[in-house]
């Protein structure tokens, strides 16, 4: 089965790779020309998926304009049960994307596999009210089998400003029992949304580079004369990212 689920990661890294690098690199050239303008990439994901917010946050390696957007009642350690009915919630988004300081200088990403409940699809909507430009991680394959639970009758993909297809499909289980149950088990989301975006962030960086700009990029905590470049860092984006200054 290890060897199996394996083989189902491997192909979707390439069916991403094939179909999805002209998408990753527009959504590359968006947050490039947003982080070149002083802004940042918000991101936003419920239950498993908000991982793809502290994924890109503060990483080693990683970017530093990066606000995460950690709702903890759509988070699971609130409780799981909790976390599944209240993104499904209308509304619910605004009770705390209202408090974040979205405007026309940033990016959104939005993170949804299955692409319909309502806070995740409500959230990409307040984005494109304040005038950011929305990235959908989602899987269309997975949102063409289920029904929308958003009043609009619309998946993320549908208000999204540029979608990246994630190619999971529906019930994010790759590999399935021998048994008369035929159950399906191993889900993929986690591991290919994290090649998506730290390749689209990738591409960023490259980007910058090509541009002759200063890239802010953090540095190992565990190397040795890091803590000072690190320092310089959060002393830049502390203000517009009050969690760095935790």
């Amino acid at each position: 089965m290890f060897t199996n689920y394996l083989a189902e990661i491997k192909q979707l890294m390439e069916t991403v790779e094939k179909k999805e690098e002209q998408v990753i690199q527009e959504a590359a050239s968006a947050v490039t020309d947003k982080i070149s303008g002083g802004g940042l990439v918000y991101v936003f994901g419920c239950g498993h998926s908000h991982m793809m917010a502290e994924e890109l946050f503060y990483r080693a390696g990683g970017l530093v304009p990066v606000y995460p957007i950690l709702e903890e009642t759509l988070m699971l350690h609130q409780g799981p049960n909790q976390s599944s009915q209240l993104e499904r919630k209308p509304g619910w988004a605004v009770s705390f994307m209202e408090k974040v300081p979205l405007t026309e200088k940033d990016v959104l990403i939005v993170v949804s596999t299955s692409g319909r409940n309502g806070v995740p699809i409500d959230a990409a909507l307040i984005g494109r009210e304040a005038g950011a430009v929305v990235i959908g991680l989602t899987s269309t394959t997975y949102a063409a089998s289920q029904a929308s639970r958003h009043t609009s009758g619309k998946h993320l993909h549908n208000v999204a400003d540029i979608v990246l297809d994630n190619h999971i499909p529906a019930g994010d289980a790759l590999l399935q029992t021998e048994s008369p149950s035929a159950l399906r088990f191993a889900p993929g989301s986690s591991l290919i949304n994290i090649a998506i975006l730290q390749g689209m962030m990738a591409e960023v960086v490259h980007q910058l580079t090509k541009a002759d700009m200063d890239i802010p990029i953090f540095q190992s905590a565990n190397i040795e004369g890091s803590d000072e470049h690190n320092r310089k860092m959060v002393e830049a984006y502390q203000q517009q990212i009050p969690l760095l200054k935790s």
